[in-house]
């Protein structure tokens, strides 16, 4: 006779992934693919930017030696982090080559940190909105993240002492130059009172600035570890600056964490690729990543100032938004009673799209928010897929929330 066989249910995946949020970007990739559709929802640098040439010429210097394809240290090469730490030390913030480790991009590094400092049901904060993937990273970790509020254009630093007191965070993360997604930058008071709290509460600040170099106006400002070296891990990267492709990031440690980042990276993937350290080392000290860098900013300036010129005729009478100094990003939130995320699907049918800012909140959502990005386009582009968005308005109505 035949048997019976039972089959027991398996087991589920981890609460701690079941409260990760999906990224809209990544969604929205799938739906902004064909080429008729200008899409202000991605974050991409303008590939026709990238130094073709000079990177490809980099890559060919370094496969001369069949060592950048062995197995290498989990620190990073050294070159470039000798490379890195000049950076640092130039703009205002001593560094060594033995306070940094390379990383597979800075989102990496964001989750060697997590994997570091945090235990599950520990209390962090971030900035109310907050970038996605690191909200993504924290609730892998099985973080409590508690969102630090906005008033206007400037954080609401009372609220974080306010929050401070109560919850006694492991850290504050934050983007302080030209954020994802709002495109904000903590002015020098606020750098210096964050910095001032983190010291008098004990909570480390993770200091994230992959945006730091693409500035167009203003004036340069000293990053947070600046005021608090011990009580600040900065995280860097050339995603934006040389190509994202490469993927290359690092973590600028403090002494008493880079041993357990060092393990935590060992873990992840023994080392960062050998042969793209190599090539971005080359890159770095061959003369030509200077030269890149400023027809990048030139050429970003320049479509930051077409979407601030179109916005007032693309988007509905009673909307706001900011005008960044540089990143990616601007930030707007439509008139009173309209809804972002309700509304897309309507202004995807004009061939154009944005990000809902809904996603980017720790805590209860600001429904008329919503992210554009301008980097992508040339500025003519810019101007047609916001002509669009206008269209796509005036076609749909007001969505209500």
């Amino acid at each position: 006779m035949p048997t019976t066989q039972i089959h027991a249910a398996l087991p589920g995946r981890s609460l701690r992934a079941g409260s990760a949020k999906t990224s809209p970007v990544r969604d929205l990739l799938a739906l902004t693919e064909r080429p008729e559709v200008i899409s202000f929802a991605g974050g991409l640098p303008a590939p026709e930017l990238f130094d073709l040439e000079g990177i490809r010429t980099s890559y060919d210097a370094v496969l001369g030696s069949p060592a950048v394809l062995q197995y290498s240290t989990s620190e990073g090469n050294a070159v470039l982090r000798e490379e890195v730490a000049r950076q640092y030390t130039a703009a205002g913030l001593p560094t060594e080559a033995s306070d940094l480790i390379i990383t597979t991009g800075s989102q990496q590094g964001l989750g060697l940190l997590a994997t570091a400092l945090l235990d599950p049901g520990d209390t962090i904060f971030v900035e109310e909105p907050c970038y996605l993937a690191a909200l993504q990273t924290f609730a892998l970790a099985g973080a409590r993240v508690i969102g630090v509020p906005y008033l206007d254009d400037v954080l609401d630093l009372d609220a974080l002492e306010s929050l401070a007191r109560q919850h006694a965070p492991k850290f504050f993360y934050t983007v302080p130059t030209f954020q994802n997604p709002t495109g904000r930058t903590h002015d020098l008071e606020a750098r210096e009172r964050i910095a001032d709290a983190a010291r008098r509460h004990g909570f480390r600040i993770i200091e994230d600035e992959p945006y730091r170099q693409l500035r167009y106006s203003g004036d340069e400002l000293p990053s947070i570890a600046a005021f608090a070296p011990e009580h600040v891990l900065s995280l860097g990267s050339f995603s934006k600056v040389i190509a994202p492709g490469l993927r290359i990031g690092w973590v600028r440690t403090t002494a008493d964490i880079q041993p357990t980042v060092t393990i935590a990276k060992q873990a992840a993937d023994l080392h960062t690729s050998t042969i793209d350290q190599a090539a971005a080392a080359h890159y770095l000290t061959s003369g030509r990543a200077g030269a890149a860098l400023d027809r990048i900013r030139a050429a970003y300036s320049e479509r930051r100032n077409a979407m601030l010129d179109a916005l007032p005729t693309a988007l509905p009478s009673g909307s706001t938004w900011n005008r960044p100094d540089g990143g990616m990003f601007v930030w707007a939130r439509l008139p009173e009673g309209m809804d972002a995320t309700a509304a897309l699907s309507a202004v995807l049918s004009h061939d154009v799209a944005y990000v809902p800012g809904a996603p980017f909140f720790a805590g209860p959502p600001d429904e008329r928010t919503l992210r554009l990005s301008f980097t992508t386009y040339a500025p003519d582009r810019i101007r047609t897929g916001l002509s669009r968005l206008g269209a796509a308005w005036s076609a749909t109505g007001s969505v209500k929330a």
